[in-house]
């Protein structure tokens, strides 16, 4: 089990990712070309690191944790994890970037109350009051205090 335990990892990281393109449609997978686009320099660039580091004896992988299979010198789960990590940042990226779009259809879905808008108090909010309770009104000179 322990053999298999870096590519469950990675596994783990695309099923939790998967939800973005599914459910809140990060649109990742669905576009082949702009995803290869953005996978491969990232993929170029650390290979290269990881095949100078382990050529220079830097760093190296455990054959507990990996299946033994290599590609070029690298065990085929580190290939994976520079395919896996950078998607699930590019998933969770688009999906912030969404952000505004998602509260307003989970608004209109009904699973958030109405947006609050800014000026707007919501319903039942206090309002901060100076003496004999009248409001207090923000300064309006736009200076620093104690000139």
């Amino acid at each position: 089990m322990d053999a298999l335990r870096y590519l469950l990892i990675l596994a783990a990281c695309v099923a939790v990712t998967l939800p973005l393109e599914a459910v809140l449609g990060a649109r990742v997978y669905r576009q082949p070309r702009r995803l290869v686009s953005t996978l491969a320099p990232v993929v170029a660039v650390f290979v290269t690191w990881d095949l100078i580091a382990t050529a220079r004896g830097h760093w190296w992988f455990s054959d507990r944790y990996t299946t033994g299979v290599t590609v070029a010198g690298l065990p085929w789960e580190e290939w994976l994890f520079f395919l896996v990590v950078p998607l699930c940042a590019l998933l969770t990226f688009e999906v912030l970037g969404q952000g505004p779009r998602l509260l307003r259809r989970a608004e209109r879905a009904g699973l958030l109350g109405r947006a609050r808008r800014p000026g707007r108090s919501l319903p039942g909010a206090a309002v901060p009051s100076g003496p004999a309770g009248s409001p207090v009104q923000p300064e309006a000179t736009g200076g620093r205090r104690g000139r």
